[in-house]
């Protein structure tokens, strides 16, 4: 699999240099050029398959070149020793938790293979420097999957507030592979940071700089792989189409499902439920793309006012636009909606939820009179329901403590360094670290 910008001259790179480059040097964002068919692949799997199984048979084929079969289960076990868990609650819907990695967020399965895959591809062939922006337990998950990866520091950019779960064991001066870094200013300051160190291509060139950041396809791509596991969890269930209802603020889960559709993946469409801040609900109906004010809900992550992945929706969006409107289904839910989908889920199926699973779950409530009859709706449950105690208390009036592996995400934590917004005293907090 080859990799173009989304603002692409035609030029081509492979997943290796996309995922060591991070950013085309144009501006836009590695995409791939071309989707592999693996459905002879994955649809004789069943019920019995585990995850790292189907990422060892998956990877190889998309990586053709680059991963070999014995290379894609040396990265599949390294990555994983957690798996998605789907629960079907009755004949319309389904849950597929994502919160059983080591900070309970979906985004564990990205950065854990992403870490996996980087290590793998640098085997006795140079060092790179991982340079994310962090907020929350972002910034654990990837200290946790890089941590003693060979051939690779990790250097965490936080904005201003507290730094928790990280363990100063880790850090470089204690001879570790981890610098977090705090910025004098917000987590757009980070972001824009990484951009201008990955720009500078003299000091990129030096210390290998890439991003563990949604911008890296490294990232990106594996996601696509707990929608297969999904698949392959329910197909035997299903006597209808297969729907996906995808929490959506940033849009990296969906476009990753939308690459599993892509890698043959019998499904019929995605729904994209966003809360009131609706950042992308007129262009997927095929009107322009304007920013709107943020708004603060009570689904915290889902409150996106630019989405990061806007380029690499618009490059499907431009690909097919009418295909397309025929397979994202926009739906808007508001906090007292998403208050009452909690509730209906503690009550009618007896499980917790956290506010971004209930905001996918009461979109796929909202619209399925409008499925074909017999159609089922898998429901993207992205993060642990204790680490939004108090939402979750509110709704359902349940205690919920987070479990003892979690723990350690209260902890508080010091950084290197304590910067300004500016890329010079960036550099010179790297520099000053080697």
């Amino acid at each position: 699999m080859q990799y173009r910008s989304t603002k692409s001259d035609g030029s081509l790179v492979s997943f290796k240099d996309a995922v060591l480059r991070c950013l085309p040097e144009d501006g836009g964002l590695y995409v791939p050029d071309s989707i592999v068919d693996m459905r002879q692949f994955f649809l004789y799997m069943n019920s019995e398959t585990t995850y790292p199984e189907l990422v060892a048979t998956v990877a190889p084929i998309l990586l053709h070149g680059e991963l070999n079969p014995f290379s894609a289960s040396r990265v599949a076990e390294s990555a994983f020793d957690y798996e998605p868990e789907l629960r079907q609650l009755d004949e319309r819907f389904s849950l597929l938790s994502l919160y059983n990695g080591p900070t309970g967020v979906y985004k564990d399965f990205g950065i854990a293979f992403l870490a996996a895959v980087m290590e793998e591809l640098l085997k006795n062939n140079g060092r790179v420097m991982i340079l994310s922006a962090v907020r929350g337990d972002t910034g654990v998950s990837i200290a946790q999957a890089f941590y003693k990866r060979q051939g690779i520091n990790s250097v965490l950019l936080y904005p201003s507030g507290p730094i928790r779960g990280l363990d100063p064991a880790t850090f470089v001066q204690n001879g570790g592979n981890i610098i977090p870094i705090q910025i004098r200013g917000t987590f757009d300051d980070c972001q824009r940071l990484i951009r201008e160190a990955i720009h500078d291509r003299p000091f990129a060139e030096r210390y290998g700089i890439t991003s563990a950041n949604a911008i890296n396809p490294g990232r990106l791509l594996p996601q696509a792989f707990y929608y297969l596991y999904g698949f392959i969890k329910i197909k035997k269930y299903l006597s209808g189409n297969l729907i996906f209802s995808v929490p959506s603020g940033n849009f990296g889960n969906l476009i990753a499902g939308l690459y599993a559709w892509k890698f043959g993946m019998p499904v019929h469409g995605f729904v994209a439920a966003m809360n009131v801040n609706n950042a992308f609900g007129d262009y997927i109906r095929g009107k322009q793309f304007i920013p709107r004010p943020l708004i603060t809900t009570n689904s915290p992550a889902l409150d996106v006012s630019i989405p990061a992945n806007y380029e690499r929706l618009a490059s499907f969006y431009g690909e097919a636009p009418a295909v397309m409107r025929n397979m994202v289904y926009p739906s808007t839910v508001d906090d007292k909606v998403t208050l009452g989908a909690m509730e209906r889920a503690w009550k009618c199926y007896g499980i917790l939820i956290d506010p971004h699973s209930a905001v996918a779950l009461a979109a796929a409530e909202e619209l399925f009179e409008s499925f074909e009859v017999g159609s089922h709706v898998v429901v993207m449950s992205t993060g642990h329901p204790a680490k939004e105690a108090e939402t979750v208390a509110k709704a359902t009036g349940q205690t919920i403590h987070l479990p003892p592996r979690l723990n350690v995400l209260q902890k508080k934590s010091d950084p290197i360094a304590l910067i300004e917004p500016q890329l010079d005293a960036l550099e010179g907090a790297i520099v000053s670290c080697f």
